[in-house]
C-alpha cells in the first residue's frame, strides 16, 4: 500500500503543480525566489535530464514504459520487502508517471525548478524529477548500509541483514 499511495501522491503532487506553473508562468519566465540561489521558470523539456535526448519524446516515452513495466513486474528482483524499498520504489515509479503523463500529453515535459550555486546554474526540474532522484538515493544507501559483505542478491531474503529495522525478521 505504500508504494501504491506514494506514486499516485507524487504523480498527483507533480501534475498540480506543473499545472499551476502553466497557469501562472509564462513560458521562458523567470520568478526570482532566492536572488542567486532559487528561481521558480517555465521551461519546455523535449528532452530527459540535463538536456540529452533533446526531440527525442518518442524513445522517452516509450523508455518510460518500459522502466514502469520492469519495475513493477521485476521489482523482487532488486528491490527487499523493507519500509524504505517499498517508499523508494513508490518515489522512482510516482515520478516516472508524472513525466510520462507530460510526454504522453504535451509531447514535452514542464520543468520549473531552477536552482544556482554562484556562477553555476543546475538544469531546471520538476517534482517527479525529485522524487525520482530521491527514491534512487534512498535504494542506493539503504543497500550500502544494510547488505552484509559477501552478499549479492538483493531479492534473496537470506541476504537480508539481520539488523534491517525495517525488516521484519529483525
Amino acid at each position: 500500500m505504500l508504494v501504491l499511495c506514494t506514486c499516485v501522491s507524487i504523480a498527483v503532487l507533480d501534475q498540480v503543480t506543473k499545472v499551476l506553473i502553466q497557469a501562472k508562468v509564462y513560458l521562458g519566465q523567470e520568478v526570482v525566489v532566492i536572488p542567486g540561489f532559487f528561481h521558480i521558470s517555465h521551461v519546455r523539456n523535449t528532452g530527459a535530464a540535463w538536456g540529452i535526448l533533446q526531440d527525442q519524446n518518442i524513445l522517452l516515452t516509450s523508455l518510460s514504459a518500459v522502466v514502469l513495466l520492469l519495475l513493477c513486474f521485476a521489482r523482487r528482483a532488486f528491490l527487499r520487502d523493507a519500509r524504505t524499498h517499498r517508499l523508494a520504489l513508490g518515489l522512482m515509479l510516482g515520478g516516472i508517471v508524472g513525466n510520462f503523463l507530460d510526454r504522453v500529453r504535451l509531447g514535452y515535459v514542464v520543468d520549473f525548478l531552477h536552482f544556482f550555486l554562484q556562477s553555476y546554474h543546475f538544469p531546471s526540474f520538476n517534482v517527479a524529477d525529485s522524487a525520482i532522484c530521491i527514491g534512487v538515493a534512498i535504494y542506493l544507501v539503504t543497500e550500502i548500509r544494510t547488505r552484509p559483505p559477501g552478499h549479492e542478491s538483493v531479492g534473496n531474503p537470506a541476504t537480508v541483514a539481520v539488523d534491517d529495522p525495517d525488516h521484519p525478521a529483525s
